[in-house]
């Protein structure tokens, strides 16, 4: 049996050759984030996948990481989150994504930064928003490896390298979380 050749991700946009309205032919993808057909009018927006993460703490102060058990990244160290689905909030999605990858509860979700990042799925580079939240875990002895997780790990977040993690919005979402925990509030 072979091993299947890896197809290159490519940005949403390129994938479109023809008009999903009438099938004309469109003009060649260029640098913009916009389908428009010159035969119907119709005109469509590529806008980043929004995602959102949460750096969820347990009592102690040790925060949830999981192991990815999938790529991208696969065996590599992110907080729990994933994709918003249509109708959610990023609070609500947020709070279902971290349910269903590793079964605990969120409390006080608060939002801490916005990172922009790339997802490559199935031959498609998806442009992504990750909005990332701290909170509360409160039911930290229920944690388990769900949906797409291999494990986890409750470790204190300024012992956590940014080498670890699966995806430079989580490095940089991790560096702006570091500094506020090291800042003093008064």
């Amino acid at each position: 049996m072979s091993t299947p050749v890896p197809v290159p991700a490519i940005p949403p946009r390129e994938h479109f050759a023809y008009c999903p309205r009438c099938a004309a032919p469109l003009a060649a993808a260029n640098e913009s984030n916009r389908v428009e057909c010159r035969a119907c009018g119709f005109l469509f927006f590529f806008n980043p996948t929004v995602a959102a993460v949460a750096f969820a703490a347990r009592e102690d102060g040790r925060m949830l990481f999981i192991r990815r058990a999938k790529e991208p990244g696969k065996g590599l160290l992110a907080p729990p989150g994933g994709f918003i689905d249509m109708g959610e909030t990023a609070e609500i999605a947020v709070e279902r994504e971290v349910r269903e990858e590793v079964n605990v509860r969120l409390t006080e979700v608060t939002f801490l930064c916005s990172q922009v990042n790339q997802y490559a799925y199935r031959g498609v580079l998806y442009p992504v928003l990750d909005l990332f939240f701290t909170a509360r875990v409160t039911n930290p002895g229920s944690a388990e490896a769900l949906d797409d997780v291999s494990g986890f790990e409750w470790r204190n977040p300024l012992d956590v390298s940014a080498d670890e993690l699966a995806f430079p919005s989580m490095k940089a979402a991790l560096a702006v979380l570091q500094s506020r925990l090291r800042t003093p509030t008064a």
